[in-house]
């Protein structure tokens, strides 16, 4: 069991505020600085400092929040496989993000119950920082994200590397045959949410190029991959995307590739856990049962 001091810690790590940590805990403000007091005093390093009136985590206090929300999580995995002690399958309880969701999980999970058909999953889709979010506090047990990440925090293995690329309506009419990726800030742009994997990766892209998304002069922005992909096939806009995301509707002529010689993207697809977690061989095993 997580050790309650280890608890108010990273309350204060998430709150960064002794006083809100306090409130949300529902213990006093002295008490959660005695917590903390406590742990210095036992690991012998500063875990909080602050600049001005601002707290922030020393490296020690990084250190211990890391290896923390990796116990928290087994906790909690620990937790849910003793209630179901005796059952004869565990469950995987993992998520993946819209992209892998929608082009990639249906086979994957066919080919997994084909093997093991009375195997109890649990997916949940949503963008990487909602997964990241939720493997942190333990209500999965591994991702598949298509997304940034720290990689100081987590263990993986890679996935796949996937073709990023610009697409429209098969007769989508451009304000400005596009040559290089400028040509396109007189469309509109069809969007992704903040926090998505696919978005992130046109963000870094812009950004490398001294542009950002102001550049473009009309976005719409929607959460579904599939609203977007319709947007697109109807001409409402321009899109960036992974290559097999879009993969049917390419070959059906629904949508086309926009050829950009100064575009040339790849991103990785990422299978992840919590590192230094106990279950590391067995989400490596599952990993070996989900390659395509």
């Amino acid at each position: 069991m997580l050790d309650f001091r280890m608890e108010t810690f990273l309350k204060v790590c998430h709150c960064m505020n002794f006083t809100r940590a306090a409130e949300e805990l529902h213990i006093t403000q002295p008490a959660v600085s005695q917590h903390i007091h406590y742990l210095e005093k036992y690991y012998h390093t500063k875990l909080f400092l602050y600049e001005g009136k601002k707290l922030r985590l020393t490296n020690a206090g990084e250190l211990l929040r890391n290896a923390s929300m990796t116990m928290k999580h087994d906790e909690l995995s620990l937790q849910n496989e003793m209630r179901k002690e005796g059952e004869e399958l565990k469950e995987i309880r993992f998520g993946a993000t819209r992209t892998v969701g929608d082009a990639l999980m249906g086979k994957i999970l066919a080919k997994y119950l084909a093997s093991y058909p009375d195997a109890k999953i649990h997916m949940e889709v949503e963008n990487t920082n909602m997964l990241l979010n939720r493997l942190d506090e333990g209500q999965i047990d591994f991702a598949i994200v298509e997304g940034f990440f720290k990689k100081r925090e987590y263990d993986f293995m890679h996935y796949s590397t996937e073709a990023y690329i610009a697409v429209c309506g098969q007769r989508y009419a451009f304000v400005k045959k596009p040559e290089k990726i400028e040509d396109l800030f007189g469309e509109r742009l069809l969007l992704r949410e903040a926090g998505s994997g696919t978005r992130e990766v046109l963000e870094r892209f812009l950004s490398s190029q001294n542009f950002s998304l102001d550049d473009f002069k009309k976005c719409v922005e929607a959460g579904s991959l599939q609203t977007i992909k319709e947007l697109t096939k109807a001409g409402c806009g321009i899109t960036f995307l992974y290559e097999v995301a879009v993969k049917d509707e390419l070959e059906k002529g629904e949508i086309q590739k926009i050829d950009l010689p100064d575009f040339q993207v790849s991103h990785d697809f990422t299978f992840l856990w919590r590192r230094g977690s106990i279950y590391a061989e067995r989400y490596r095993e599952i990993f070996q049962r989900f390659a395509i």
